[in-house]
């Protein structure tokens, strides 16, 4: 609101100061002298320099003028400043609201949630966002504008503020079609952008193979035909644009030589009140065009803004729930009673009932699909079961603030988690560089096995591990993923197939470490590779969603014949 008074303030000096170019001619047409009757209601303008006791002279008029387009330009300014202040307010509060609802999105949502919507939503479509806020900005100002000189040739010359309202409703039924066209190809442009986002993350994901299979050109192809698409929508727009663009000073010049013939022909006006009612026309008719051209570049960009506040809805809507009493430490254990749960409608996880010890080192087998990763991804309170309960030294996980059990986890997946940065960052995670820090940080490496290697190295923890870790072997990546879980202060430590993508040897050393923390913190391991895991304490099959049996190994190998078959099958 603020805004627009400013704007009105700036157009209410430009037009004060453009009606005293009136008696500024009157004054220099030879006769020196001014008539007030001749600006309509605007004559206290001059009413009120004489009041002051101003005398009227052609100085003290240019004196006038100079003060009041002054004021204007300072207006100008305060407005213009004002409105970058508002705008990357609002902009920085977008990303803000963004990042904290991605933060709390519920694990489910996201995955079953499109990943190129997401990452261009967040990425181009809040770009997109700035580009909008000018042009609908732009747009409210211009509609101010064009009521101040509307509201200023009223004052001047009624007939003329008639002329601005038909020339206004007559241009924008000429440029609807035109604005319907353009937001139907920004919704269009803004899927095909989602659509490009998801298969440029997929390139990058699966570079390897695709080179490896000669895949990459025919994959390039597909990005090429949806960058096609776009550009096509592209072009329609920019097209429509132009249209706007090219006929705006025609229809203005049609409108300029028809309202001085109507002036002259039937009002009879003097020549110095048409040229000042040419001049609010001007204004009024230039901000009108300039309504009409940046409300048609924010429709260019309505797609976004529609996304983005869809999106922003969709995030809102699947919050993470959770209770507020906090877990300072796990004392007893975990337990899950009679568990289910689907991502859609097909159950993944049946009547799942399992009680865990502090400290017990528990692992998870079974085929593909058996349900071992989704059990896992419960007890780390990334997903609330539908039905029954997860209970955390015997309170509901739904009553808990579950954050604060979560920072008592650790997770290593396959894929360690390797940020492009110093080995120090990806295993304190930022944390500031103290003699404390140090001294857990080298610890951490010592009991992941991998200290020895980064005393090695030239630049020692300050050294770099590249993208995704590409400066390192996987099994070093593991061992640093270990160390970084370490360092925090942990009471469960989750591996959910952290070792089947190495080789042996560096599984078996790796194995090691995990045996040595064995009784340290509560174990929880995902596994295909049954040698792993012969010294969990107890190993949990899985079987379509059930718990089939339970047991240490060498108890499951005689109970079991489905796990008895696995330990044949890999030589175990």
């Amino acid at each position: 609101m603020l805004a627009l008074g400013l704007s009105v303030i700036v157009g209410a000096l430009d037009g004060f100061g453009l009606a005293m170019f009136l008696p500024l001619l009157q004054m220099v047409d030879g006769s020196g002298t001014s008539d007030p009757e001749s600006l309509g209601s605007l004559r206290f303008l001059v009413d009120g320099m004489r009041d002051l006791g101003i005398p009227l002279t052609l100085t003290s008029v240019m004196l006038m003028m100079l003060l009041l387009f002054t004021l204007k330009g300072i207006a100008k300014f305060i407005e213009a400043w004002y409105r970058v202040i508002i705008q990357r307010y609002f902009i920085k509060k977008i990303r803000f609201n963004s990042i904290d609802l991605l933060s709390n999105y519920s694990y489910k949502s996201f995955v079953l949630a499109d990943v190129g919507r997401i990452q261009n939503t967040l990425s181009g479509e809040v770009g997109q966002l700035i580009t909008s806020y000018k042009n609908y900005t732009a747009a409210a100002q211009a509609v101010v504008m064009v009521l101040v000189y509307v509201v200023l040739a009223f004052l001047a010359n009624p007939e003329f503020a008639l002329f601005v309202a038909i020339a206004a409703v007559l241009s924008n039924q000429v440029y609807r079609l035109l604005y319907s066209k353009t937001k139907d190809a920004s919704k269009k442009m803004t899927k095909g952008a989602h659509r490009f986002q998801g298969q440029l993350i997929q390139q990058v994901a699966f570079f390897k193979y695709l080179k490896a299979t000669s895949l990459m050109k025919p994959f390039s192809r597909k990005l090429k035909e949806t960058v096609s698409y776009m550009e096509s929508l592209g072009k329609k727009m920019g097209f429509y644009n132009a249209i706007l663009a090219s006929t705006k000073e025609p229809l203005m010049l049609v409108a300029v030589i028809g309202v001085v013939l109507i002036q002259v022909t039937y009002f009879s006006q003097n020549l110095g009140l048409i040229i000042l009612s040419l001049l609010f026309f001007y204004r009024s008719l230039t901000f009108l065009m300039t309504l009409q051209t940046s409300w048609n570049q924010f429709l260019q960009v309505s797609g976004s803004l529609e996304n983005l506040t869809e999106f922003m809805e969709d995030l809102r809507k699947d919050q993470d729930k959770t209770g507020s009493k906090v877990l300072e430490n796990i004392q007893t254990g975990l337990e899950l009673k009679n568990v289910q749960f689907a991502y859609t409608k097909s159950p993944v996880l049946r009547d799942i009932t399992l009680s865990i010890a502090r400290n017990e080192t528990i692992a998870f087998v079974g085929e593909s699909g058996s349900g071992k990763t989704t059990l896992v991804n419960i007890l780390a309170g990334l997903i609330e079961p539908d039905s029954g309960q997860f209970l955390i030294d015997g309170c509901d996980s739904r009553d808990l603030d579950i954050s604060s059990y979560q920072k008592r986890i650790g997770y290593i997946t396959q894929e360690p988690v390797i940020f492009s940065d110093s080995i120090y960052n990806n295993v304190t995670f930022w944390a500031e560089r103290t003699d404390e820090n140090l001294q857990r940080f080298w610890n951490a490496l010592r009991s992941a096995a991998i200290d020895d290697f980064v005393r090695s190295l030239d630049a020692k923890e300050d050294s770099l591990l590249g993208n995704n870790g590409i400066l390192v072997s996987g099994g070093q990546k593991q061992r640093i993923s270990i160390a970084r879980e370490l360092f925090k202060t942990i009471d469960v430590l989750i591996m959910d197939e952290a070792t089947s993508a190495l080789d042996s040897e560096t599984e078996r050393m790796i194995q090691q470490n995990i045996d040595d923390l064995k009784g340290k913190y509560t174990i929880l391991i995902v596994a295909h590779r049954l040698a792993t895991i012969k010294n969990a304490d107890r190993i949990v099959l899985l079987s379509q969603g059930r718990i089939e049996n339970a047991g240490s190994f060498e108890e499951l190998k005689q109970s079991s014949k489905a796990f008895s078959k696995m330990v044949e099958l890999q030589e175990v």
